[in-house]
C-alpha cells in the first residue's frame, strides 16, 4: 500500500509531517509513503528514509491563497501533486495538513467525485465523554444542503464507522434543534423522512448539547450548520482547559493540588483530543482524502496515516460507491 502526502502543509511542516511518516513507517510493515515537497528540507528531518521516496518541488498553495485558484495555477504545488499521484494511480491515498478549501477542490478536480454522489463530506471524528467517538458530516465542504445529500452522508459515514472503527449496525442521528420528529426547518423535517424510511439504524433526530453524551456513532447536518458546530465545540474546549489552567497556577495550593493530578489531567485531555481519531475524511471521492489539522504534531499525522491505511485496506470508497449503486438501483425497480 502507497499513500501521498504533502509535507509541506501544515503550521509545523514539514518536521511533524516527516516524524510522523516515520513513524507510520515503523508501525506499519505493509506501508510505503510518498512525500511531496521541498526534498532538502525534508531530508533534515528524515533520519530513516525506508519505504520513503520524495518529490521534489518548491511551490506550495498557503494557507491565505483562495482555493480554487491555487489549484489551477500552481500545477507544482506539493498538494497538487499530491492529488495526482493518487489520480494517476501511483499512491491508494492522499493526506495534507494544509489549506483546507484547496484540499477539497484538489480532490474534486483532480482525483474526482465517486459516480452518484452528489456532494462530498467533509468528516472528522469527535471525542465523546465514554471514549468512543462520532463521525460528524458535513462540517464545511458544502455551506448548502439538500435532505438527498444529507442521506447520502449517513450512508457514507455508517460504511465508515462500520468498516473502519469496527462499530456494527451504527446508529444515525440527525443534528436538530429538538429531538421530536417533527422539529426542524424544511431540510431536517424532509431528510428526517428519507432517513426513516431506509434500512440503515435512524435514531432519529439528536441536539447539539448531547453530542459529547454519545447519542449516536454518525451524526448528520448540512456543512454551514455542522462548521458552526464544529467550531463552537472546539472553542468551548480550549476555553474550559484555558480556565482551568488560570485557576490552578493562581496560587501555591492550586500548584501543588495541579501537580498531583496531572497524570489525570493529561488523560483528560488526551482522551478530549480528536487528532487521536485521525483526521477529517472527504467522503464521497474516488480514493481517501484525508485532511488533517492545521497544528497536526507527528503523533496527529501518524494517526492520520492509520485512519488513511485503514480506509484503504476495507475498501471504503469501493464500498460506498456500491452502496450508493444499489441505492439508485432499488430506487428505480420501486418507480417502475
Amino acid at each position: 500500500m502507497k499513500l501521498a502526502i504533502d509535507a509541506m502543509g501544515g503550521d509545523n511542516a514539514p518536521k511533524s509531517v516527516v516524524e510522523g511518516v516515520m513513524k507510520a513507517i515503523s508501525a506499519f510493515s505493509d506501508l510505503e509513503v510518498t512525500l511531496i515537497g521541498h526534498e532538502e528540507k525534508i531530508k533534515e528531518y528524515l533520519s530513516d528514509s525506508t519505504r520513503i521516496s520524495i518529490i521534489h518541488t518548491e511551490e506550495m498553495i498557503e494557507s491565505t491563497d483562495e482555493p480554487v485558484r491555487a489549484v489551477r495555477r500552481k500545477k507544482n504545488a506539493s498538494m497538487v501533486l499530491m492529488a495526482n499521484e493518487v489520480k494517476e494511480g501511483r499512491a491508494d491515498g492522499c493526506i495534507s495538513a494544509g489549506n483546507t478549501g484547496a484540499l477539497m477542490t484538489a480532490g474534486l478536480f483532480i482525483i474526482g467525485r465517486i459516480e452518484g454522489i452528489e456532494r462530498p463530506a467533509l468528516s472528522p471524528t469527535l471525542p465523546t465523554l465514554d471514549g468512543n467517538g462520532f463521525l460528524f458530516l458535513d462540517v464545511g465542504a458544502n455551506v448548502d444542503a439538500k435532505p438527498e445529500h444529507l442521506l447520502q452522508y449517513a450512508i457514507m459515514g455508517s460504511i465508515y464507522v462500520e468498516k473502519v472503527r469496527g462499530i456494527k449496525n451504527p446508529r444515525i442521528g440527525l443534528l436538530n434543534v429538538g429531538t421530536e420528529d417533527k422539529k426542524g426547518n424544511d431540510l431536517t423535517k424532509q431528510t428526517f423522512t428519507l432517513l426513516k424510511d431506509t434500512t440503515l439504524n435512524f435514531v432519529g433526530n439528536v441536539e447539539s448539547r448531547d453530542l459529547m453524551e454519545g447519542v449516536a456513532d454518525v451524526v448528520v447536518t448540512d456543512g454551514f450548520t455542522g462548521n458552526i458546530a464544529l467550531k463552537s465545540i472546539e472553542g468551548t474546549a480550549l476555553s474550559v482547559f484555558s480556565m482551568l489552567k488560570t485557576t490552578l497556577m493562581s496560587n501555591l495550593k492550586s500548584k501543588i493540588a495541579a501537580g498531583i493530578l496531572k497524570p489525570e489531567f493529561k488523560m483528560i485531555k488526551q482522551q478530549m483530543d480528536y487528532s487521536e481519531y485521525g483526521g477529517a475524511a472527504l467522503f464521497g471521492l474516488k480514493a481517501p482524502v484525508i485532511k488533517a489539522h492545521g497544528s497536526s504534531d507527528a503523533n496527529a499525522i501518524y494517526n492520520a496515516i492509520r485512519q488513511t491505511r485503514e480506509m484503504v485496506s476495507n475498501h471504503v470508497a469501493e464500498t460506498i460507491h456500491n452502496s450508493i449503486e444499489g441505492s439508485k438501483e432499488s430506487q428505480s425497480v420501486e418507480l417502475s
